[in-house]
């Protein structure tokens, strides 16, 4: 199977430290810094949006030796297992996480985000505009979802 290296752009700095706390990221202002590699205006542009997805790595969470199995959701044995693309948690192959944040600002390489659920020191491995075309319009997902993920982005 093919596989290939990719590097970081940026790290994340907030005062989340805790990968054990997954709950209330709503607040969560995070500063990404952009490598220098990529030059003082790498973002420019991107204060004329809302919104980044911000593409990062799980790297403080070792990789599962199975994903055969499904598991509950969070390991909780009150929820339906599911397979292992079918959740978003950290435990995953290549251990990438994406998340929609909202722009707080952009000076030079440093871009302040808010509700970016990684916690400092996260490595970011690209950024891309959050654009209204490639945005589903109908979401469908299963009734256990919401009450689950109630707390996850609140303040």
């Amino acid at each position: 199977m093919l596989s290939f290296e990719i590097s970081p752009i940026g790290t994340v700095r907030n005062d989340r430290t805790d990968i054990q706390h997954t709950d209330n990221w709503g607040a969560v202002r995070s500063t990404i810094t952009i490598d220098e590699r990529f030059g003082d205006l790498c973002l420019q542009g991107l204060e004329g949006f809302s919104h980044v997805e911000v593409l990062f790595i799980f790297d403080q969470f070792p990789e599962r030796g199975d994903y055969r199995e499904p598991r509950p959701y969070r390991g909780r044995s009150d929820l339906p297992p599911v397979g292992v693309f079918a959740g978003r948690g950290p435990r995953r192959p290549n251990r990438i996480g994406v998340t929609c944040c909202a722009i707080e600002s952009v000076r030079g390489r440093a871009l302040t985000v808010v509700g970016l659920d990684a916690v400092s020191g996260t490595p970011v491995i690209d950024l891309k505009p959050t654009m209204a075309e490639f945005l589903p319009v109908r979401v469908k997902q299963p009734e256990w979802v919401s009450p689950l993920m109630s707390e996850y982005f609140q303040p």
